[in-house]
């Protein structure tokens, strides 16, 4: 890229964090020789024989899960149950799920896609990969992180870029998760909301939220080139150049969550990434609420978010995708509210919100995820000559951000 180029783009009056550099197209330039080493496909992912035992893994999970393990707990009536569910319930409950990946995908385009340019099809390839991946690969999400990286930075978003538009991506997604816990928790345990609000499961999950939210916002107050701070410290001890990477994670994590709170506060920008964010919580919410109505059980709607949300905590189980974690969490969450369901309803309801929201989507993610290894090659063809990313971050002027920068 010119000279005159970059400054035509200074003139665009553009913020710019470290890190959050110029949108580029997925084709633009090359990257160093480490970089590309860095953006290999996930080992994980090219391997079919690990990839055959993952499968062969988590199908054993669900045999045992939900054939096995509701026999020995009294719940096989509830695998019979779910045979009788109301078809009109089931169609809407569906029709969320098609909500929720749509959200999902316009959430990615708002905060990362539009970032590289990507098309709403590169975006949905992703999205879904990253979804398929999160399901099959450990727990928390973390399979779909390792793929949603290798992803983007094949689209060539730098390193440091990548990372922070991640985190400002699941600090949307969690957000949304703290905001609700906090103030669903409060306004049922005071009576606003009717339904059964045990402090146990109101305010606890609202504390534990707030706290979460305050650790976040002292976070975004690091400032952003803490590790070109660092860099002084001496290259030639060990501890030096532990300091300086050690400092790269806080750094980066105050970046990106910045840049989350700067979607907030200019919705013109991030609106689609806000509505993204929202709708796929409420359509999540929307498949358990179909689901309950499918089986007859009338269930307040803050309750159902409530139970929802705190069922969600075993997520953080270390199985892959939750696989078992969260069916159980979310059945003793709304057996905790006491409302009166039989066990076998409420089994039919929570598995069939965890068939639509959490199976459904693996198959056509499997798929996009091979229609993302055949797009990262087209990428890898149609890029031209050498890279603008470098030039540029060096280019740009007040690269530094201190904590004194707007938050």
């Amino acid at each position: 890229m010119s000279r005159s180029e970059i400054n035509d783009w200074r003139r665009e009056g553009e913020e710019i964090e470290p890190g959050l550099e110029r949108p580029t197209t997925a084709v633009d330039g090359d990257l160093s020789e480490a970089e590309a080493e860095d953006a290999e496909e996930p080992r994980f992912f090219e391997d079919p024989k690990r990839l055959a035992q993952t499968a062969i893994f988590v199908a054993v999970i669900v045999v045992a899960i939900y054939f096995l393990v509701p026999s020995v707990a009294g719940f096989e009536d509830g695998l019979e149950k779910l045979g009788e569910g109301n078809r009109v319930w089931l169609g809407v409950a569906f029709a969320f799920g098609l909500v929720m990946f749509a959200s999902y995908v316009a959430l990615f385009r708002g905060v990362v896609g539009q970032r590289v340019r990507l098309t709403w099809g590169e975006s949905y390839e992703i999205t879904m990969a990253g979804l398929a991946a999160t399901r099959l690969f450990s727990a928390g999400g973390a399979g779909g992180i390792v793929l949603t990286y290798w992803a983007l930075r094949k689209a060539r978003m730098s390193r440091k870029e990548t990372a922070a538009r991640m985190v400002a991506f699941l600090v949307l997604v969690y957000a949304v998760y703290m905001l609700t816990l906090v103030i669903n928790g409060i306004l049922l345990r005071v009576g606003v909301f009717s339904g059964p609000a045990p402090a146990g499961l109101t305010i606890v999950p609202a504390a534990i939220a707030g706290g979460a939210i305050l650790v976040f916002l002292l976070i975004a107050l690091i400032p952003g080139d803490l590790e070109r701070r660092f860099s002084h410290a001496s290259q030639e001890k060990v501890w030096g150049r532990m300091a300086r990477r050690l400092a790269t994670v806080p750094s980066t994590a105050a970046v990106g969550i910045r840049e989350a709170l700067a979607y907030v506060r200019e919705p013109e920008r991030g609106g689609i990434a806000i509505l993204g964010a929202i709708g796929f919580w409420a359509a999540q919410i929307g498949i358990l609420w179909a689901a309950f109505h499918a089986f007859d059980a009338e269930v307040p709607l803050a309750v159902v978010i409530q139970g929802f949300f705190v069922g969600m905590f075993a997520n953080l189980i270390p199985l892959p995708g939750g696989v078992g974690g969260v069916d159980a969490g979310m059945i003793g969450a709304f057996a905790l509210f006491d409302l009166g369901l039989g066990s076998a309803t409420l089994f039919a309801a929570v598995l069939t919100y965890r068939l639509i929201a959490f199976w459904l989507p693996l198959v056509p993610g499997i798929i996009a995820f091979f229609q993302l290894r055949t797009t990262v090659r087209r990428w890898e063809r149609e890029r031209p000559g050498p890279g603008v990313g470098s030039e540029i971050a060096e280019s740009l002027p007040g690269a530094t951000i201190t904590s004194e920068s707007k938050v």
